[in-house]
């Protein structure tokens, strides 16, 4: 019988991508352990496009912090997960995730956290059925490793293409379209988890960012320019864990899916008044971490949206800024995850909502 641990996160805030202060500010007060971290998720203030160094920039200095702490090699094992874009309202943040050893389980089940790291991937097989297939390993590892069943939310971290990895490359690549390669990376990262997971038998090349009636439910995917591997985190609850810490979560059909978003709440425990989180609630609250995606139609609920065709500011951009404030209204913070481009992540135009919380005090 595998002996019980405890999940923890730890939600901070971040001046600028490379400030890392309020997570040092924690280790120094003691109330977070660096030997514990697993992975850290962080929404940086860049445009969440090939060219966003936001996210590289973030990833540099938690880098260095974690390798100060841990050493390189332990640094090494830490998946760093950074989504570009805080458009509209949203707040850039950190979230923590740390895992330590327990004594005693929660029969109830509590948060479980795991997770694993696929290969290095060759420029040509991004966006293809190797990399589906890899990731797909490497979520069965994490779930295996952390005893989870029945994950709520997976995150991806996937790399993407640019011009010179497409000149290294040995055979043809799935596009040469830079930004165009983030859609298929994250595609082939959301139909790996599924893969995993069941949601889907088999995976053709040519339903990667075109068959998206195949989805994942529970699957994030977020493309960055600052690694070639793909980093997982998989999120669930386990008899098998401590502690009284939970995740539920929903699919959001559309952009403007609030009862969706209420209904993860109301499952994590959370109750809501006048369509925001009850006050009594919200210290309960610990994540929100969403998926975010134009309709491919150019429609919600029958109106038209300009998202795909304003030349100014990205199709995804705009998804973000939308569904982020949908879901800012209805908990009371603007310090959520609101990841942008959600190929095969939930249906079209919508995408997986999913909450941590706090469990109420039994009376």
């Amino acid at each position: 019988m595998p002996k019980p641990r405890r999940a923890a996160l730890h939600r901070v805030p971040m001046r600028h991508p490379g400030d890392t202060a309020a997570i040092e500010q924690l280790i120094a007060a003691g109330t977070l352990d660096p030997a514990g971290i697993v992975a850290i998720l962080g929404k940086t203030e860049g445009n969440g496009c090939v060219n966003d160094f936001t996210r590289a920039y973030a990833v540099q200095s938690l880098t260095l912090l974690l390798t100060r702490q841990l050493g390189a090699e332990a640094a090494a094992r830490v998946a760093l997960v950074m989504s570009g874009g805080t458009e509209g309202g949203l707040s850039p943040h950190f979230l923590i995730l740390t895992v330590a050893a327990a004594d005693t389980p929660n029969p109830q089940g509590a948060l479980a956290i795991g997770t694993a790291f696929t290969r290095d991937l060759a420029p040509e097989e991004i966006g293809r059925p190797a990399q589906a297939e890899a990731v797909a390993a490497a979520v069965r590892e994490a779930m295996a490793e952390a005893g989870i069943a029945e994950p709520h939310y997976v995150q991806v971290k996937c790399p993407l293409l640019t011009t010179e990895r497409i000149a290294a490359a040995r055979a043809p690549v799935a596009t040469e379209d830079t930004y165009a390669s983030m859609g298929l990376s994250r595609g082939a990262s959301a139909l790996g988890v599924a893969l995993a997971l069941g949601e889907v038998d088999a995976i053709a090349p040519n339903e990667i960012g075109r068959n998206l009636e195949k989805h994942s439910a529970v699957a994030s995917a977020s493309a960055g320019v600052e690694l070639e591997r793909c980093e997982i985190i998989v999120l669930g609850n386990s008899p098998d864990w401590s502690g009284d810490l939970a995740i539920a979560h929903a699919v959001m059909r559309d952009a403007i899916d609030l009862p969706a978003v209420h209904r993860a709440l109301r499952l994590a425990g959370l109750p809501t008044e006048d369509g925001q989180l009850a006050p009594s609630a919200a210290d309960r609250l610990v994540a929100v971490l969403a998926k975010a995606e134009p309709s491919s139609d150019g429609r919600i609920r029958g109106q038209r949206h300009i998202m795909w065709d304003d030349s100014d500011i990205n199709a995804t951009r705009h998804a973000r800024a939308v569904v982020g404030g949908v879901i800012a209204g209805a908990v009371g913070r603007t310090d959520i995850f609101v990841s942008g481009g959600a190929e095969h992540q939930g249906p079209d135009g919508g995408g997986p909502v999913a909450v941590i919380a706090r469990r109420a005090p039994l009376a």
